[in-house]
């Protein structure tokens, strides 16, 4: 039986809640990514942010972090997709502000065990109509599984 632990990427790249907005867009600049886990000062999972909750801080009043809807980082399909350092560079955030990542993130986590079945996976991702699930080892990050790996076993074993 194949585990997510057999098809998960382990190079997931992490933001820190206590990050500054200046910090996180600039991670997003240099990284060319538009969403992260995000973590604790213990390594742990605390949350989710993209470039959308950057875009927000401009034009919208300050979110409630609490929400229960599923945040756009786990249903935008073409997240892994390269971003223009153009685009990326009217995200850029220079000046000074009080606000952290914590303040614009999304405290809802869609994370599994390293050994859940993919079967039990690709449940949960069809219930909560989201691509990708966080990988986590006693609440800490150590892989991702999307859509796209799912799509590569059903090939190798087609």
């Amino acid at each position: 039986m194949n585990v997510l632990k057999d098809i998960m990427t382990t190079n997931v790249l992490r933001v820190n809640a206590d990050w500054s907005i200046e910090t996180l867009s600039q991670f997003f600049f240099d990284n060319l990514v538009s969403g992260a886990p995000v973590i604790d000062e213990n390594t742990k999972l605390v949350g989710v942010v993209s470039i959308t909750d950057l875009a927000h801080i401009n034009s919208l009043p300050l979110m409630n972090s609490n929400t229960d809807a599923t945040h756009d980082y786990y249903l935008d399909s073409n997240i892994n997709k390269k971003i223009s350092e153009e685009d990326m560079s009217l995200l850029k955030i220079e000046s000074e502000s009080a606000l952290t990542v914590k303040d614009i993130m999304t405290p809802m986590v869609f994370d599994v065990d390293e050994s859940t079945s993919v079967k039990s996976a690709a449940d949960i991702m069809l219930k909560g109509h989201i691509h990708r699930l966080f990988v986590t080892r006693n609440k800490e990050v150590v892989g991702i599984v999307t859509t796209m790996d799912m799509l590569k076993l059903v090939r190798e074993q087609a």
